[in-house]
């Protein structure tokens, strides 16, 4: 017997997009994915940025593991494997009959209400996926719990609650600009230092570029994204950690002092200043000038299980020109 909310969903179509995102201009894929989104919480209750959250995150693993997540759909970043989606006992694995997926416990459902539960459908894929984490509840606190026994992953849960908290904030999809961490008008200088071999703390590489600017130039997050720690650590000294949209973390280090206004779960824009360049690190909390002052910038992206360092310097050009253009 389908669900009531399938019931619903069957009484409400929701259109779905065909189109390739690739012939899609980005403002319109964004327009896209947000009526999806909208049209799936007005049937599963579940508010729009957690939607937009679950499906960014999915895209995210998709992005990192391309060969072990082949694209599905067109709009979502949603993956579900044939087993997950028909049921593990099912013996037709490509099964597109919900009563008959229901009856071998897959996870796949008939989103748009034209019978099939289609597993290149982007809206069959992101209702089912829906289902599948509101199992205890639509609220925040069942939703997170419900996102744990999808995936089965702490971090999990803290990446959608993170992604959910910054759409919640703006209110909108279109959060992927960048800014270059120093104000481009400032005095610095910098050059590729990633995997070079460092001189304090053991055998270890250098996981991030160096950019040399005066004690006390202004330091600019890069990137929409949440505050996930602020502090002191031996090595980066006074260091801020900010998540992005895109699961990256982006590491700054050896600062002299951050904006006192700022606290772990804020959310910050690109340009705005975070903190100043510093010597900070090296040693005990407090320890300054073992180096000349600098700031170390570092990218490190979230695969899932592990997160992995990257070379940052593309990116910081890349930026950096677009700085200067403005």
């Amino acid at each position: 017997m389908i669900t009531a909310a399938a019931d619903h969903a069957a009484a409400m179509p929701i259109e779905s997009t065909a189109a390739s995102s690739e012939a899609v201009p980005q403002h319109e894929l964004y327009n896209q994915r947000m009526l999806l989104y909208e049209q799936l919480s007005a049937v599963t209750l579940i508010p729009w940025y957690w939607l937009a959250a679950i499906d960014q995150y999915e895209r995210t693993l998709t992005k990192a593991l391309p060969k072990a997540r082949p694209a599905l759909g067109s709009l979502t970043g949603i993956y579900i494997d044939e087993q997950k989606w028909s049921g593990w006992l099912n013996p037709d694995p490509s099964d597109q009959v919900p009563l008959s997926i229901k009856w071998f416990r897959g996870v796949g459902q008939d989103g748009d209400g034209n019978g099939l539960a289609e597993r290149n459908s982007d809206t069959d894929l992101l209702y089912s996926l829906s289902q599948a984490v509101s199992v205890y509840g639509s609220n925040e606190e069942d939703l997170s719990n419900g996102i744990w026994n999808y995936y089965r992953n702490s971090r999990s849960v803290q990446r959608i609650q993170q992604f959910a908290a910054i759409y919640k904030h703006y209110g909108k999809l279109d959060l992927h600009k960048h800014a270059f961490p120093l104000p481009v008008k400032a005095v610095y200088s910098y050059r590729d230092t990633w995997g070079f071999k460092r001189s304090w703390g053991g055998r270890r590489i250098h996981e991030g570029t160096d950019i040399f600017a005066p004690h006390g130039t202004p330091v600019r997050s890069t990137n929409y994204g949440i505050i996930e720690i602020k502090g002191w650590n031996k090595f980066g000294g006074w260091r801020i950690g900010i998540r992005d949209l895109n699961n990256h973390y982006h590491y700054f280090a050896h600062l002299s002092g951050f904006d006192k206004k700022l606290r772990e779960g804020d959310i910050v824009e690109p340009g705005q200043v975070i903190g100043w360049v510093g010597s900070s690190g090296y040693g005990k909390k407090g320890t300054q000038g073992k180096f000349p002052p600098h700031l170390h910038y570092g990218i490190y992206s979230d695969r899932g299980s592990v997160e992995w360092s990257f070379d940052p310097y593309p990116l910081l050009r890349r930026w950096e020109q677009a700085d200067f253009k403005k």
